[in-house]
């Protein structure tokens, strides 16, 4: 039941909601379908189109309270007749033995909408299009859950009054919504590439449905570079899946892994997308320089071949089109390997005076690493433990505490 509705919940509610123009009805009902399932496919077995049989169950309960609220008077008692109606009329198409469309790009769409605030945007399409909970949205954007609750109640309430549609926008309207549908596709990978609140290091039909969506972006607008750039990004990541966990599921890091494992089919695809959107656009833009980086990576046959330097010098760039404190660590760590971890350490101690840094895993492990690397091993295991208990995979928390505890010991 929990895959199912990972991997289904948000073609259901994109279904849904462009049918009865309503997110909060939309996933009032999926919420109730999923209950329903809950006690039904047990005893009587998954149906064979569990999405179909989803999206039907929830279509009923959707019907049946758009008829309870028939009592008001007026003009609100014809609204709900109307949508009744045309919900019925969509609706009655859909059932537990034909596709169901796939409108989750529109949706994406509708959350990244102009009118949105723009620190809602991603929470909200990663809540519906994703099916991420508030948790592991709030991990992932590094914001509290509370913070994360009250931008979706916003966001939502905002399609609805504003009648914003849920559909893929004009041509002319393309441009100024890519960088936050960009953004949340990215959200999206990362969260298939380290799961939170999973037992398992990778979600990859999460990752894949990531990709899925890029791709359709990029047919979509074909000559923008930077959605034909995350692509690339996303297909160089994901070409290493195997290679990133053990026989026991647990963390293997990029220098340890057996590099045999990559998917080198896929590493070609993705190098010739690096090269085309570069070509694409001068200057490159984040995604382009991001995928740049991940191409020396998945060049290098052994660790020792990693051209560090080409690294080094690409973050650079990026650091002065994207100076952000998750760019300036990645940085530090390139900064580590060049010239070594005393002087990379220095600004990752500078980093971490950051408020929004302080209770981020990765500086921690980072950090861990450099004061291995220069001989201050209890130091070291403070941190790794420090990095440990941030974290929100549970694969990478095991990893780290042992490596705290072997410093420890």
């Amino acid at each position: 039941m929990a895959r199912v509705f990972r991997e289904e919940y948000g073609r259901a509610v994109a279904t849904l909601a462009r049918i009865l123009g309503d997110i909060d009805r939309a996933e009032d009902a999926l919420q109730e379908a999923f209950a329903v399932a809950t006690v039904r496919w047990p005893a009587e077995g998954t149906p064979r189109r569990p999405l179909a049989w989803i999206v039907t169950t929830a279509r009923n309960r959707a019907i049946d309270a758009i008829r309870a609220e028939r009592t008001r008077s007026g003009s609100e008692a014809a609204r709900h007749r109307l949508l009744e109606d045309t919900a019925s009329d969509e609706l009655d198409s859909l059932t537990t033995e034909t596709p169901i469309p796939d409108e989750r790009l529109g949706l994406i769409f509708a959350c990244c909408h102009p009118s949105l605030a723009l620190d809602a945007r991603v929470p909200l399409t990663l809540r519906l299009v994703a099916g991420l909970t508030v948790p592991e949205i709030g991990r992932g954007l590094l914001l509290p859950e509370a913070t994360v609750a009250q931008r979706l109640v916003r966001a939502k309430r905002k399609i609805r009054d504003a009648a914003i549609p849920i559909g893929e926008p004009p041509a002319d309207e393309l441009p100024e919504r890519i960088g936050g549908v960009l953004a949340v596709l990215y959200l999206t990978y990362s969260e298939g590439y380290v799961a939170t609140g999973d037992a398992g290091l990778r979600r990859d039909a999460l990752a894949e449905e990531a990709i899925r969506l890029a791709r359709v972006l990029h047919q979509l607008i074909p000559d923008e570079a930077e959605p034909l750039a995350l692509l690339a990004l996303m297909t160089l990541h994901h070409a290493r899946r195997a290679a990133r966990t053990d026989a026991a599921g647990g963390l293997v890091l990029l220098p340890d892994q057996d590099r045999g494992l990559w998917d080198r089919e896929a590493i070609a695809q993705g190098l010739a997308l690096v090269e085309r959107a570069l070509r694409m656009r001068r200057p490159a833009g984040p995604y382009a320089l991001q995928a740049a980086i991940a191409a020396v990576h998945a060049e290098a046959e052994r660790p020792e071949d990693t051209d560090w330097p080409q690294v080094l010098a690409l973050y650079d760039v990026l650091l002065r089109v994207t100076p952000t404190p998750v760019v300036a660590l990645n940085r530090a760590v390139a900064l580590a390997e060049v010239h070594g971890p005393a002087d990379a350490l220095d600004e990752v101690e500078a980093l971490a005076e950051l408020e929004a840094m302080a209770g981020w895993a990765p500086l921690h492990a980072a950090r861990a690493d450099m004061l291995r690397r220069l001989g201050r091993p209890e130091e070291a295991a403070a941190a790794y433990r420090r990095a440990a208990e941030l974290t929100g995979s549970a694969a990478q928390s095991a990893f780290l505490a042992a490596r705290g505890e072997a410093l420890g010991s």
